[in-house]
């Protein structure tokens, strides 16, 4: 998104976190076409919601209280502050991401 917040599988958010604290940078790979610069950050991003029967069951069995449901989004947010650099295959983008995304049109 245009302030350089990314979407990715879920877990992401949780590697960038470890990454920082650890002094590990942390760096995005991701063809330019992915990058909505329409949306101004993260929060704008609609992440896709999983049934919640696939965490609260495996297989047949259920492994949660009767009656228990589960969040499961598909997707985390990784905030920009997080993010090393954005590679794309027209270079690489390095804080502040919003200026860089805007000569990326």
């Amino acid at each position: 998104v245009a302030n350089g917040d990314t979407a990715n599988k879920i877990g992401t958010y949780s590697l960038a976190v470890l990454a920082h604290a650890h002094n590990i940078p942390f760096y995005v790979a991701a063809p330019s076409s992915t990058i909505d610069r329409a949306l101004a950050h993260g929060g704008l991003i609609p992440i896709e919601q999983r049934p919640s029967d696939e965490v609260v069951f495996i297989g047949n069995s259920r492994i949660a209280p009767e009656g228990a449901t589960a969040a499961h989004p598909a997707f985390d947010v990784t905030p920009a502050r997080l993010i090393t650099a954005i590679i794309t295959e027209r270079g690489v983008l390095r804080p502040p991401f919003s200026e860089g995304l805007r000569t990326e049109e």
